[in-house]
């Protein structure tokens, strides 16, 4: 990834177990549990005080050993016996005037996934868990206990910036781009997070919604996603009056938005449903009433539909929740884009190509704006949110590299509404995860190799040896 300035680092939090010390546990004589420190790692505390930054260690330990090496090191923050992380370094940057975007932390294991996926530069030793050194921003090449935290912070006063305030400052480069969004992650080395967008399909039934909540669990999709307006607001004045045939008579644009809004009640019964069937739901969001509904059940992110990228007003209702936001670029031009990115800042955000036609003929979907986008904006993922019929282009979007992928769905495309004839019925969405799947699977990792498979043709096939070409090349 291209360098590019992220925020300061003004503090290095590390955790103990697995970072400080190495993943072995050793007794005395008399059966006491000792550990193992790094004196590399004691040198990295000394040269970052120098330097004029905060270090600290948080940690669920609660162990003397760890407390006396603490104050050794002279580390300005100790937190032992820490069980929400993220609250604690929250709370200890909040106290020193920080934001989580200045602070880094090194982690090795699961329960640090939360605090790396905040904090401003996340890192984690060599022999962390894979799920750990898939995420961070960060790999060192020293194991835990062995150095991994003077490597971090060798990597900090390599690339500092002297400034005229003081203490000095760093400014550090992500390797990846990733997003956490609840217990996964989208991003570069993840496999694409699949979204199926129930919208209004539901057509105001809790029943139908379920029904399709159920075929999204069948597929294998990671979320489901509705639409929530506030009809009032969401309908522009000139519209709210305007009649149409609908399933329920002849009603105003305006009443029919009302008949699918889905109330506060129901949606807590969706939620209750989605939490029984293990999979996470939000909602595009078309007013500021409505982030306010949303936020009362955690979404992992909440969504900014096409319709939405020039209302900067609920754009940054959105990112003052806290939570990732994703922005769908449909109907929009390349400066309207870079306008709303340039106001959200990349991180925390996702970017969705889409085309707002429904549905979308394949000439209009301009798939190679995905590496337009990827180069354009190099911190936040980049996924497609597709309104075409069939599935070719949706893959065809996994294999140029989306993040994320979101389509339509619906019991019936025959069924009453907007969306239908551009949505994906149940039988289609199955196939097309597992066939996402098999194709990042095929994709592999550009490095070529002779596999196993391959062995026995290259006995039976290859005339030459290797051996032998290399012979000839030679004497050539």
């Amino acid at each position: 990834m291209v360098a590019h300035a992220a925020k300061p680092i003004r503090m290095v939090l590390t955790d103990c177990d697995g970072v400080l010390t190495d993943a072995g546990v050793y007794y005395s004589d008399r059966g006491e549990e000792l550990a193992q420190f790094s004196r590399r790692d004691g040198m990295g505390f000394e040269r970052l005080r120098s330097a004029g930054l905060v270090t600290g260690i948080v940690s669920r330990e609660n162990s003397d050993i760890v407390r006396r090496r603490a104050e050794k090191l002279g580390v300005d923050e100790l937190h032992l016996g820490v069980m929400d992380k993220l609250a604690t370094v929250t709370a200890i940057a909040q106290g020193r005037g920080l934001e989580l975007a200045e602070v880094a932390f090194i982690g090795d294991d699961v329960p640090d996934l939360e605090v790396l996926a905040a904090v401003g530069f996340g890192a984690c030793p060599a022999d962390a868990e894979a799920r750990v050194r898939a995420r961070v921003h960060y790999v060192c090449t020293q194991a835990g206990g062995r150095g991994a935290f003077r490597e971090l912070a060798e990597r900090i006063l390599a690339t500092e910036e002297t400034v005229s305030s003081s203490p000095r400052l760093v400014r550090l480069v992500p390797e990846r781009r990733w997003v956490a969004v609840g217990g996964r992650a989208i991003g570069d080395g993840e496999p694409a997070y699949i979204i199926a967008e129930i919208g209004i399909n539901h057509n105001g039934s809790v029943e139908v919604a379920k029904k399709l909540i159920d075929g999204a669990v069948a597929a294998g999709c990671d979320c489901v996603k509705f639409q929530k307006r506030t009809p009032e607001l969401s309908v522009p004045p000139e519209q709210q009056k305007l009649e149409r045939d609908t399933p329920w008579g002849r009603l105003t644009y305006l009443d029919y938005r009302r008949k699918v809004e889905l109330n506060f009640a129901q949606y807590a019964e969706i939620a209750r449903y989605c939490r029984e069937r293990g999979i996470a739901w939000t909602a595009s969001c078309w007013d500021e009433p409505s982030v306010d509904f949303l936020s009362a059940f955690d979404p992992p992110f909440i969504k900014a539909a096409s319709a939405s990228l020039t209302d900067f007003a609920l754009l940054k209702k959105m990112q003052g929740t806290g939570r990732p936001v994703m922005l769908s670029t449909g109907m929009s031009t390349g400066d309207e884009i870079e306008r709303a990115v340039r106001m959200l800042g990349e991180d925390n955000l996702l970017i969705a190509h889409s085309t707002s036609a429904y549905p979308c003929p394949p000439r209009e979907l301009n798939l190679s704006m995905l590496d337009t986008l990827r180069e354009q904006y190099r911190r936040a993922p980049i996924g497609y949110s597709g309104h075409e019929t069939g599935l070719a282009t949706t893959y065809a979007a996994i294999a140029l590299g989306a993040s994320f992928i979101e389509r339509h769905i619906t019991l019936d495309r025959s069924m009453w509404g907007s969306d239908q004839a551009a949505s994906v019925e149940i039988v289609g969405l199955v196939r097309l995860v597992r066939d996402v799947r098999t194709i990042e699977e095929a994709v592999g990792d550009g490095v070529k190799q002779v596999y196993a498979s391959e062995l026995g043709a290259l006995k039976r096939l290859r005339r030459v040896a290797a051996q032998e070409l290399a012979s000839a090349t030679a004497s050539a």
